[in-house]
């Protein structure tokens, strides 16, 4: 319903945009309720593995980890000390806390209608600060989905990776991984150990649908791109203080000779100035002569 402000009259133009804008938000609500009534994207499975329940920025309810704790692996909430980055932080609980075990353990999901299904983990390696430490396998009733994850390889520590992995089941039949096996109604995801390490996940949800049904992570460099930036960065940084080294190489040649200028000194013995002083030795015979003359010429002036 459009509210017009007292003493004020819209233009045609204004009031032609304020009935579009309106028309438009309402044809969004419309499909919108429509998709929830054909139950299109509907999260049929959410769990919060190793925490309580939580209700995250999308709208999906996890619940409060069903497994019990004395019997399948570990809960944990080790994650709790770290800040999760490529998430908002509402939603870090959901990696912050974890299951993991030290043998193969599983969740299982009621899947009761036919269609397309996507199933997301979420993960986030809290303890280990390499790769090549925790490696494992997941399996979807007995296939293959994922091997040799390595969580710490894909995003680093305390950053937050899904997995996005598609299903269908139809008349009795689950498609997975490209393999076509007989379903009972029951989804078994199952994490895999391997000699490295304990398997683990951090939460589980399954939707209708497909992979664009589900909202995104941020674009997030693997630590293998993280270390390469790094590696150049130092190598940028060597350049520099090579380039640096050899300007003070260059000009210290510079100096050292201006400084070898101002304290040369000339080989051999220091030599007198002739145009310091006058030399007296040189000028005694003249005097002599002087004084012979003298007398010789006062005789000749007698004679």
């Amino acid at each position: 319903m459009l509210v017009r402000p007292s003493g004020m009259v819209p233009s045609y133009s204004q009031y032609r945009w304020l009935v579009s804008t309106s028309l438009v938000t309402e044809i969004v609500l419309l499909l919108s309720i429509l998709q929830r009534a054909c139950g299109g994207g509907e999260v049929i499975y959410a769990i919060n593995c190793g925490g309580d329940a939580h209700v995250d920025i999308h709208g999906v309810r996890y619940e409060r980890d069903p497994l019990p704790d004395d019997s399948v692996g570990i809960p944990s909430e080790y994650g709790k000390q770290l800040t999760i980055q490529r998430v908002v932080g509402q939603d870090q609980i959901l990696y912050q806390t974890e299951r993991y075990h030290d043998a193969n353990f599983q969740y299982n999901v009621a899947v009761t209608t036919d269609g397309e299904y996507v199933v997301v983990l979420k993960f986030s390696e809290v303890y280990f600060t390499a790769p090549s430490m925790k490696v494992f396998d997941v399996r979807i009733n007995g296939i293959d989905v994922i091997t040799d994850l390595d969580i710490y390889k894909e995003v680093g520590r305390g950053v937050a990776h899904d997995e996005l992995l598609e299903i269908t089941v139809s008349k009795g039949k689950l498609l997975v991984a490209d393999a076509e096996i007989t379903f009972n109604g029951v989804l078994n995801v199952e994490f895999v150990k391997t000699d490295r390490d304990n398997p683990k996940i951090n939460a589980i949800y399954v939707k209708k649908g497909t992979k664009e049904d589900v909202p995104k992570l941020p674009e997030w460099p693997t630590s293998s791109e993280f270390e390469t930036d790094e590696e150049e960065e130092e190598h940028d940084d060597d350049d520099d203080d090579d380039d640096e080294e050899e300007e003070e190489e260059e000009a210290r040649p510079k100096a050292d000779s201006k400084q070898k200028a101002k304290k040369r000194k000339p080989s051999g013995p220091k030599l007198a100035d002739p145009y310091a002083t006058t030399d007296t030795h040189t000028m005694l015979p003249i005097f002599i002569a002087v004084g012979c003359f003298i007398p010789l010429l006062f005789f000749l002036c007698k004679l």
